[in-house]
């Protein structure tokens, strides 16, 4: 963290020329608007009522609205959602908050704004979580797969999504409207506007944030953080909680849990539990530090995170895959190798800028900045300049490889009995014995199930670019110096 300076001799970063990102307003349209239908599509054309993708996708010569609505199951707009899912998903933020509120927690003070001055934080996301995740186990062990919340998430997954969706919106809206009272640019209560987040034009400012840190003063819960709260809590933990919904409706589905979505549900909670222990550590994230919080953070904390980082067992709820030893043993390898790159990395960051003089990175060399900030040029940072990425990246093979060559119809038992009596993949849906063959879809169920990798892959290099932008925005000519000694960005002599 670069040392306080005086405040005649800084000026607010949020006063310098900054140029819209995703493209500008367009950019901003097309993932506001765009990126909700991309998960209705996940969801209605990668279904367990005519297959992964729908059959009418593989012969597109041929196909019609209406015999793609009857495959994907589509009952109308006001299927999209219920009482029950806007009701459960309000208690399901309830008991977030009221964990947030009234379990113990770390105070933790906040690195120095723009402006001057720390914000302090609470953090317990991983007592929250462990508590919820007790009661979900308690629950489990008492009623197995019909537990309640298993089921309550079954039968309202599209309402679920539509509320958060909804609850997303509302919440970016509501940030909006109260950055108006931020008394810019130096506000007695610590507000301040994001740097690239009030460029006078609405639709982008709604978007990015114009709010650098968003609270609000909530009865019964006090202060709250929107964005801390946001970034780890409700999606995050909602991620594995669809998870762990779906091994559920596997098992209620074929009577047995296999390996592959056990496999990829470890991965996933590994990776999501280590977050939340580590939860101190989102405060030297760009998110917490540079970026305001809009619908870009809104909707991928609270929508895209959950609903589209648990596909993959999603699809393995309705198309059982065994890897075996030797596929447990591969796909664990790649899990194990990324997890081990990324906490690494991230742990060395933390020491660091903590403490410099901890033992286990005092060794280290870096270059300080006429900021008065230490870039690291030695260890794992001195390898690649967004090394920490490529931990991330290996990780995500891991989330789609227990899927296989994916891709799968469903057929009616009753009309096909004698390929339903040579396979062990057969459930009821809708009162009908179905079962679930590879056939034409094979490898086409790919396109879903294998999103996230190449997903993943984009999202990074994309904010390595925003990184990158934003540290030569900051640095200067120490970092152009800095690039010279560290000249990789990401992949070690590659790239």
């Amino acid at each position: 963290m670069s040392p306080k300076r005086k405040a005649e001799k800084a000026q607010p970063v949020a006063e310098k020329p900054h140029g819209y990102e995703f493209f500008g307003p367009p950019g901003a349209f097309v993932i506001s608007f765009g990126l909700p239908l991309l998960c209705y599509a996940f969801v209605f054309l990668c279904n367990d009522v005519s297959g992964c993708p729908a059959p009418s996708l593989l012969r597109p010569s041929t196909l019609t609205l209406d015999q793609l609505k009857k495959e994907v199951g589509w009952n109308g707009f006001t299927g999209l959602i219920n009482t029950n899912a806007i009701l459960g998903s309000l208690a399901y933020y309830f008991l977030s908050l009221t964990l947030y509120t009234f379990l113990p927690a770390t105070e933790t003070i906040g690195t120095e704004l723009r402006t001057g001055g720390k914000l302090n934080y609470r953090f317990n996301a991983f007592a929250s979580a462990t508590f919820i995740m007790v009661i979900l186990g308690a629950g489990t062990i008492v009623e197995g797969a019909d537990f309640i919340v298993w089921t309550f998430i079954s039968d309202n997954f599209i309402g679920l999504l539509t509320t958060n969706i909804l609850i997303a919106y509302i919440l970016a809206t509501y940030v909006y409207v109260a950055s108006f009272s931020v008394k810019h640019p130096k506000d007695p209560n610590m507000r301040e506007l994001a740097a690239g987040g009030h460029t006078g034009n609405i639709l982008y400012d709604w978007f990015i944030g114009r709010e650098l840190n968003p609270r609000a003063i909530l009865p019964i819960f006090g202060e709250v953080d929107i964005k801390a709260w946001c970034e780890l809590r409700p999606g995050m933990l909602g991620w594995i909680i669809l998870d762990l919904s779906f091994i559920a409706q596997q098992y209620r589905n074929f009577g047995k849990v296999t390996d592959s979505i056990l496999l990829i549900t470890f991965a996933q909670t590994v990776y999501t539990f280590d977050a939340l222990y580590m939860e101190p550590a989102i405060l030297t994230t760009i998110d917490l530090i540079a970026d305001g919080f809009g619908m870009m953070l809104s909707f991928g904390d609270l929508v895209w995170v959950p609903f589209t980082y648990s596909l993959q067992a999603r699809y393995l709820a309705t198309y059982p895959v065994e890897l075996g030893l030797k596929g447990i043993l591969a796909v664990g390898s790649v899990q194990a190798f990324g997890y081990y790159i990324f906490r690494s990395v991230n742990n060395e960051k933390n020491r660091f800028r903590t403490d410099p003089t901890d033992p286990r990175v005092a060794h280290l060399k870096f270059i300080e900045t006429a900021a008065g900030s230490k870039l690291l040029v030695s260890g794992w940072w001195g390898t690649a300049r967004h090394i920490n990425y490529l931990g991330d990246w290996f990780m995500s093979w891991s989330y789609v490889l227990p899927t296989a060559m994916a891709g799968y119809v469903i057929k009616n038992a009753a009309t096909h009995p004698l390929e339903a009596a040579q396979t062990d993949a057969v459930f009821f849906t809708n009162a009908y014995q179905k079962f679930a063959v590879p056939g034409e879809a094979k490898g086409w169920g790919m396109i879903f199930t294998y999103f996230f990798m190449v997903y993943f892959a984009v999202l990074l290099l994309h904010r390595e670019r925003r990184d990158e932008e934003k540290c030569r925005r900051k640095y200067g000519a120490d970092w152009d110096r800095y690039c010279e000694l560290v000249p990789y960005r990401i992949v070690p002599y590659v790239y």
